[in-house]
């Protein structure tokens, strides 16, 4: 059988320094974990192929499709604010590109072993983290929010270690608009590469923002693409948890889910990521970060944007920039999240007084939105429901001016998300080969906006015994 897949390979057609061919390192015997039929179809790949023995072979790495160029990319990225001018793919193989009406998109296999960039590395992953990121991604895409997906997962019939144990292997088949990032834009900006600069932004141009004429258009156009997805992911509680700068996607999609987790109890606090030891990635730091990132990308625009002065001055202003553009989309998500389809500055006080509120009450963050879409007591979410009945009444006055606020709720506020201990359900349970929990809880999260009474245990708050403080990268 050949495989059903249209490969074009743009990034494999640019200079040899982007990246280095790289195969992906045969396993012992490939397992099917999933297929994701929907996302499967949008590309044009018939799913029966992906199930079978050469399909299968495909996503653990066992078979390079016909038509594929695989490599591994080349970038460099702050991490925790420290500078590191290598990385690239140290776990990861871009099959190629699989043209589709709509467009490109990357086609990946992530845990497929060894690459120029593994650092001493096994380039491999566990099923831990593959469950996790199959899970989660699949969720926010289900959220509405951008985000590479997951095409299919495989066991590969091998054990690694990790934290002194073993644990059985996987691969993950990602797919993504783009997995260039503002890292792969400093491995060049710290060689003093122009015209690797060049090359690489117009790359991105015509294969992201065909709208840009210029490195300040394409600085501009990224900068309002993560003000959106960063304020979409404070509106769900997510938290990325590992914002280095060789994790922000060009294309404003989410990328790279390690130790990401969603709330449950709020806190503008939380940390959930076990490296994240001083709380750099905390939820609240996001939108500070993702300003952080933008400047080091506009850094590394400026030799390509003219006169210096001038580029800095533009660029200067475009980050400055970020905060306004931000500002206006998280007022719009959390206006909708209580009813207001339009909220503007007028509204900020009250939606404040709200979080504020409930990191005080030590409320739940999915499940007070919920109760308020059904018109139910919120209140009975927080630790002292004083604090919601002090607050409501302003609340409900304002909502007297909106023509269906339920409605605006019922769009915004989802009932389900994948919540910790959920995942590590899934995760338990697929390390001893039971995948069962990980199938049932795709199925809860496929539509986390709508009713579903049969899946009313995933909108159930962790009990305290099984409250998940802690995530972990797994590489």
């Amino acid at each position: 059988m050949t495989a059903p897949i249209r490969f074009t390979n743009s990034y494999a057609a640019l200079p040899e320094r982007f990246f280095a061919p790289q195969a992906p390192t045969p396993v012992a015997a490939p397992q099917l974990i999933a297929v994701n039929d929907a996302l499967a179809g949008n590309l044009g790949i018939d799913p029966a192929f992906l199930r079978s023995p050469e399909g299968v072979a495909m996503l653990a790495g066992n078979h390079v499709p016909e038509g594929a160029a695989p490599i591994a990319q080349a970038y460099a990225g702050h991490q925790f604010g420290g500078w590191v001018p290598q990385l690239g793919d140290g776990r990861a193989v871009l099959l190629g590109e699989v043209t589709t009406p709509e467009g490109r998109f990357d086609l990946q296999l992530k845990g497929s072993g060894p690459t120029p960039f593994s650092r001493r590395g096994d380039g491999r992953a566990w099923v831990g983290p593959v469950i996790r990121e199959y899970v989660v991604s699949e969720a926010m895409y289900a959220l509405g929010l951008p985000t590479t997906r997951a095409l299919g997962a495989a066991f590969t019939g091998e054990t690694i270690l990790r934290d002194m144990k073993q644990r059985p292997g996987a691969v993950l088949a990602r797919v993504a608009r783009s997995h260039v990032r503002v890292g792969t834009f400093q491995y060049f900006a710290a060689r003093g590469d122009v015209e690797g600069l060049r090359t690489l932004t117009d790359h991105v141009i015509a294969r992201l923002y065909p709208e840009c004429e210029s490195p300040l258009d394409l600085l501009k156009a990224v900068t309002a693409a993560q003000a959106t997805l960063i304020a979409g992911w404070m509106s769900l509680g997510f938290i990325h948890g590992v914002m280095n700068t060789d994790n922000m996607a060009i294309s404003g999609e989410t990328i790279d889910y390690g130790p990401c987790a969603f709330s449950d109890i709020y806190h503008p606090e939380m940390v959930f990521s076990s490296i994240d030891q001083y709380g750099r990635y905390a939820y609240g730091a996001q939108p500070q970060i993702a300003t952080w990132n933008l400047a080091q990308f506009a850094t590394c625009l400026i030799p390509l944007m003219g006169e210096q002065e001038k580029a800095i001055e533009d660029a200067t202003l475009t980050i400055n920039a970020f905060g306004p553009l931000y500002q206006s989309q998280w007022l719009k998500r959390f206006g909708q999240k209580i009813g207001i389809a339009d909220a503007g500055m007028e509204e900020l006080d009250l939606i404040q007084g709200l979080l504020t509120a409930m990191a005080q009450g030590q409320a739940d963050f999915t499940r007070v939105f919920a109760a308020m879409r059904r018109g139910e007591d919120a209140g009975a979410e927080f630790m002292d429901p004083a604090l919601w009945q002090a607050w409501a009444p302003d609340w409900r006055a304002r909502l007297a001016r909106e023509t269906d606020p339920q409605a605006v709720m019922a769009e915004a506020n989802p009932l389900r998300i994948p919540r910790n201990h959920r995942v590590e359900e899934a995760i338990n349970a697929a390390e001893a080969g039971d995948l069962a929990p990980f199938e049932r809880l795709m199925q809860a999260l496929a539509e986390p906006y709508a009713e579903a009474p049969g899946f009313a245990a995933y909108e159930k708050a962790p009990d305290l015994g099984e409250r998940v403080m802690r995530t972990f990268c797994g590489t």
